[in-house]
C-alpha cells in the first residue's frame, strides 16, 4: 500500500494548527489552573504546541524547497546508482501546493540535460527519475544509441572506462556532458522519431539499454514534474558499508 506522505504531513500540520488556534481563541488552557483544565484538551494542546512548528517547517521545506528521494533502480547508471539518496530542488520548475500539485508561481522550465524527478503519468503515486532530452517542440531521433535532436546529432564518445561490465560513453547535450552506459554498442531498443508536444518533455535514462523512459512511457506533461535532482546526500545499501565517496556529489 502506497502512503501519500504529502497528504499525511499536510493533514497533521492542519490539525495541530487548528488545535493551537482553538486554544488561543476558546480553551485558553494557559490561563487555567492545571487541576481544573480538561485533561484530554490540555494534553492535546501541549502536544500540538510542540509539534506544530516542526510540522509546518518540514511541510514548507519539503513542498517548496528540497525533498529527499531514494534511487530504487539502475536506470540512471552510472550517474546515479541503487542506494543513492538525493536532494530534489522543488522550486526549479515552479512552486506547487502540496497534495494538489497546483502550480502557484512560475520559476523556470527544464533545460536539456537536467536530471528530473516526475510523477509517472499512468500512476502519479510513483516517482521516476530521468534526464531531459527533448524539449517542447523538439524532434528527437534515436538510432543505435545516437541522439539527433532537430537534425543535430549529439556527440557521443567512449571514455575508455567500464562500469559493471558495460562501456561508459560521454554524451554532449547542448554543451552539457554526462556519462551513459551502452551495453550493446550499435544495437539499441525502441529506435525511432519522437516529436515532443507543447507542454511535454522527452526523457531518457543514462543507462540507455536498461531504462523504461519516454520510449516506453511516453512524453512527460509539465504538470507531472516534481523538481530537479541536484545532489547526492547519502549512499547506503542494506548489509553494505556506506559509500562515503558519493556523499555530497553534484548530479551532472
Amino acid at each position: 500500500m502506497s502512503i501519500n506522505l504529502a497528504l499525511v504531513l499536510t493533514l497533521l500540520t492542519l490539525f495541530t494548527g487548528i488545535v493551537v488556534a482553538m486554544d488561543k481563541l476558546v480553551w485558553k488552557t494557559a490561563d487555567q489552573d492545571a487541576r481544573t483544565a480538561p485533561g484530554v484538551i490540555s494534553t492535546l494542546v501541549e502536544y500540538s504546541r510542540s509539534f506544530f512548528p516542526v510540522l509546518i517547517f518540514v511541510l514548507v521545506i519539503r513542498s517548496f524547497i528540497f525533498e529527499p528521494f531514494r534511487i530504487p533502480s539502475g536506470s540512471m547508471k552510472p550517474t546515479l546508482v541503487v542506494g543513492d539518496f538525493i536532494f530534489v530542488k522543488k522550486f526549479s520548475y515552479g512552486l506547487r501546493l502540496p497534495v494538489t500539485e497546483t502550480k502557484i508561481i512560475e520559476t523556470g522550465d527544464p533545460k536539456r540535460g537536467d536530471v528530473i524527478v516526475f510523477r509517472l503519468p499512468s500512476d502519479p503515486k510513483i516517482n521516476y527519475i530521468k534526464r531531459v532530452v527533448g524539449l517542447p517542440g523538439d524532434e528527437v531521433f534515436y538510432e543505435r544509441q545516437r541522439l539527433t535532436i532537430n537534425d543535430v546529432t549529439m556527440d557521443l564518445s567512449s571514455n575508455g572506462e567500464v562500469f559493471e561490465h558495460a562501456p561508459v560513453y560521454i554524451e554532449n547535450l547542448d554543451g552539457r556532458e554526462h556519462e551513459t552506459l551502452i551495453h550493446d554498442p550499435g544495437h539499441s531498443q525502441r529506435d525511432g522519431v519522437y516529436v515532443v508536444p507543447e507542454g511535454h518533455y522527452f526523457v531518457m535514462g543514462d543507462n540507455r539499454d536498461r531504462s523504461k523512459d519516454s520510449r516506453y512511457i511516453g512524453m512527460i506533461p509539465e504538470r507531472f514534474l516534481v523538481g530537479e535532482a541536484v545532489r547526492i546526500w547519502m549512499h547506503f545499501v542494506p548489509w553494505n558499508v556506506p559509500d562515503w565517496g558519493r556523499i555530497g556529489t553534484k548530479i551532472e
